[in-house]
């Protein structure tokens, strides 16, 4: 016991806590006057900002690669399907059973195709977070070194102007960037496959060609039209959440007597 009370006093000296009454010693002191922390120098400043930037480089490389992957694996199953259903129609000679089997299998298909576009919204998301959160990084790059700002390429702005330059350096993103995504080339496949699987079903119960026809075509542009204005809006909430510490600057105007065009 007089080994316990005699070290009990000084436990908190050993651990650097500044409260002591937290262990029941000393209750009637005073704690420690709060001194302003020590300013943190520059280039541990720097250095703790290019493990953060590494560790998000590493992060969405290893997103991308998934979400690579699951497409690849669903082109796989479709392929697949495709050449199994040929199969099928041979070996029955697309007889009554022939249907079931292609519905059968043209559903599990679409199912995976949602899944996997689900996934590949997400996945765009997440990049876009990630290209955010390294802007933020660069920002603190140029405050720590001012000189540093002309020989970025990718934007040292958190906002949405300042993600479009990241994402593409040498001038406005475009929509053929958009079109030729790789989201929008699931949406198009999953239309396609709806439309097959809706066919499938109007042809099965007698429906006319001409109405067969016309459900599957609107039924797949409606998924597509759908699908882009779900993945739209999700990308339009984002931004309201997001609060941008280093936003962009505003576009220079010019002069009441400069007849010169802007840019």
């Amino acid at each position: 016991m007089v080994l316990v009370s005699s070290i009990a006093p000084v436990a908190p000296a050993l651990f650097g806590v500044a409260d002591a009454g937290h262990y029941g010693c000393m209750p009637d002191e005073e704690p420690a006057s709060t001194e302003p922390k020590p300013e943190v120098p520059p280039a541990v400043r720097a250095q703790l900002l290019a493990t953060e930037h590494w560790s998000l480089l590493a992060s969405r490389s290893t997103t991308q690669g998934e979400v690579l992957t699951r497409i690849s694996m669903f082109l796989y199953l479709v392929s697949a399907g495709l050449v199994s259903l040929a199969l099928a129609g041979q070996a029955t000679d697309f007889d009554e059973g022939f249907p079931g089997i292609a519905l059968t299998l043209l559903g599990i298909i679409l199912l995976v195709g949602v899944l996997t576009q689900v996934r590949v919204i997400n996945v765009a998301l997440e990049d876009l977070a990630y290209v955010l959160a390294m802007n933020r990084l660069r920002g603190a790059y140029a405050q720590l070194d001012p000189g540093i700002a002309e020989y970025l390429m990718a934007s040292p702005f958190d906002d949405m102007p300042g993600s479009q330059t990241t994402y593409y350096f040498l001038g406005a993103r475009n929509r053929s960037q958009v079109l030729g995504s790789s989201m929008v080339f699931i949406v198009v496949v999953n239309s396609a496959l709806l439309g097959l699987l809706l066919a499938g079903i109007t042809l099965t119960v007698a429906w006319p060609a001409w109405l067969s026809v016309a459900v599957s075509v609107i039924g797949g542009l409606g998924f597509l039209v759908g699908s882009m204005r779900v993945g739209y809006a999700r990308y339009l909430n984002l931004w309201h959440q997001h609060t941008p510490r280093f936003p962009s600057p505003p576009p220079a105007t010019p002069a009441p007597n400069d007849t010169r065009r802007p840019g």
